[in-house]
């Protein structure tokens, strides 16, 4: 029932921040799955009978690449195969299937918040044992094996059927299809106090999340509306669908404007939250406030004792290097470690692992702790509902007590989409080379006190990561930082961050665009980002 398929390398199979990302016609090319597949395989050792588990996002071609992942996986020696039913789990959800069972690891397929559809993207990554994503030395092994591989092993046999619950036995291997919500909603009721979350909703407490006709619906139907008692109607959009209804999935201020319209309205409902394709992102609006992802991190390091799972405090607090610094005063404050890591949810793993870190976060919406090791955005929307029923105050009340403590960290992030890739490098490689000479110029009211390429030396395993973002910083402790994303699929994204930190409680209520008008006119400038990308304003601002 085994056969070897002659095949030869395909161009383009590096793995970016979180796994391969293409267009849907890439991801359907003959072999191209299979040859990516099966070189993961061959750079793993010692999972002969071991388990793996397999699911995705329910995006367009999300089945058919289940079923050449599982019989791969056959054909090269694994014993246990958990599946979601209908090919469905979200990307926490797959993080925590991982370690609840021991698996020796798992494959994921997704885009997270990439569109969907027949001409979107399709994404697939490989988690290791502790449901992380893999480190770099493996996917850099992975990518080095696409440009040599010669052969696959696959199963010749039927599709499986995913909608049915059920094992099936292949020789002396198996493949359960699973309930793909069950454990994870057995996880949360252990972190959360449901019964107070409950009670907050019986007192007529509003909810509105929109699962964006991605993976999170069935998650987010059975934890609100079932176990908690939300009203009715409470999750949006809760059926997957291959295109995503034809939406975004990303659930940002462009993409999600409905929600923050409707959250600022007089009567809106307490609070508005969304998730994005495989689960991973969150959005936290309550009546009147948008709370920004950075700031969203900083109040839940904060305020996490609240929840029963994280009742003897955070060890420590992790975000990556464009997050804004408003975690960091948190951490000051509690006397605990903070860990300025590059974006990619795998460099929090060591940290968790180690015991060194409890809470993490990056300014893309992805927040998590060491529940499961990937960012989980159901589980940052359940902290919220946690510290909202346990504080009884309004989202705004909360977050406009934390600026006056803590100060407040104006922050904006203006990605340029699509831009042309040699342009986008030159840029970066330009502005690269001028730092050396930034320090001590004065532009206007701002001085520059210091500019580099950020690095990173992990902590736990001794690892280095170079050229992580450039990042100019000002005597007055406003910051710019540049950097190109590793999550799209078509030319290159340059990813602009500015932040200005203000401790006068007077000074907290202005708008973001006008605290930071000066910064954000003076990032253009420095880097020439019309003269290099040929954009006169960014694509989307969050």
């Amino acid at each position: 029932m085994i056969e070897t398929i002659a095949t030869t390398p395909l161009e383009g199979q590096r793995p970016g921040t979180s796994g391969l990302r293409k267009k849907t016609p890439v991801f359907q090319q003959k072999n191209y799955v299979e040859n990516f597949v099966q070189s993961i395989f061959d750079c793993l050792e010692g999972f002969e009978g071991s388990t793996l588990v397999v699911g995705g996002d329910g995006r367009f071609f999300n089945r058919e690449a289940i079923q050449i992942v599982i019989k791969i996986a056959l054909a090269n020696g694994f014993g246990r195969i958990l599946v979601g039913q209908g090919g469905l789990l979200s990307t926490p959800a797959a993080s925590n299937v991982i370690r609840q069972y021991g698996a020796f690891g798992g494959i994921v397929l997704s885009a997270s918040h990439n569109p969907g559809g027949p001409h979107g993207d399709v994404g697939i990554k490989y988690n290791v044992a502790n449901g992380g994503p893999a480190p770099e030395k493996v996917t850099e092994a992975i990518f080095a094996r696409t440009k040599e591989i010669t052969q696959y092993r696959i199963l010749n046999a039927p599709d499986l059927d995913l909608d049915a619950l059920q094992k099936l036995r292949f020789g002396a291997a198996t493949v359960e299809i699973i309930d793909p919500v069950s454990d994870y909603a057995a996880l949360m009721q252990k972190l959360f106090d449901f019964e107070r979350i409950a009670a907050l909703f019986k007192s007529g407490f509003r909810l509105r999340f929109d699962a964006m006709s991605a993976v999170t619906g069935p998650y987010a139907a059975r934890i609100f509306e079932e176990l908690l008692d939300a009203a009715p109607g409470s999750v949006l959009n809760a059926t997957p669908l291959p295109d995503f209804g034809g939406h975004h999935p990303d659930p940002n201020l462009v993409h999600a404007r409905h929600l923050y319209d409707l959250a600022m309205t007089p009567d809106g409902p307490d609070l508005c939250a969304a998730s994005d394709g495989d689960g991973d992102r969150n959005l936290i609006i309550g009546r009147g406030r948008f709370v920004t992802p950075s700031d969203s991190l900083a109040l839940i390091a904060a305020n996490a004792h609240l929840a029963p799972g994280y009742a003897g405090g955070v060890k420590g607090i992790a975000r990556s290097m464009p997050t804004s610094r408003a975690a960091d005063k948190v951490a000051e404050k509690l006397k605990i470690p903070l860990f300025e890591t590059p974006t990619g949810w795998k460099f929090f793993g060591n940290l968790l692992d180690a015991g060194m870190a409890t809470i993490c976060g990056e300014e893309s919406a992805g927040t998590g702790s060491d529940h499961v090791r990937e960012k989980d955005g159901l589980w940052a929307v359940l902290m919220w509902l946690n510290i909202l029923a346990a504080r009884g105050e309004s989202v705004d009340a909360i977050v406009t007590k934390h600026w006056a403590e803590y100060g407040r960290n104006y922050y904006a992030r203006h990605d340029y989409e699509e831009v042309e890739s040699d342009g986008a490098n030159a840029l970066i490689d330009a502005l690269r080379t001028a730092l050396p000479s930034l320090k001590g110029r004065q532009f206007g009211d701002l001085r520059i006190a210091g500019a580099d390429d950020f690095s990173y030396h992990d902590p736990v395993d001794g690892s280095d990561s170079a050229h992580q973002g450039l990042r100019i910083h000002f005597e007055d402790g406003g910051r710019i930082v540049y950097r190109l994303s590793g999550t799209g699929t078509a030319g290159a994204t340059l990813r602009v961050y500015i932040e200005r930190f203000e401790p006068d409680p007077a000074r907290q209520q202005i708008e973001t665009a006008a605290a930071l008008a000066d910064l954000i006119t003076l990032s253009n400038e420095i880097a020439g980002i019309a003269k290099f990308t040929g954009r006169a304003a960014p694509s989307v601002i969050t």
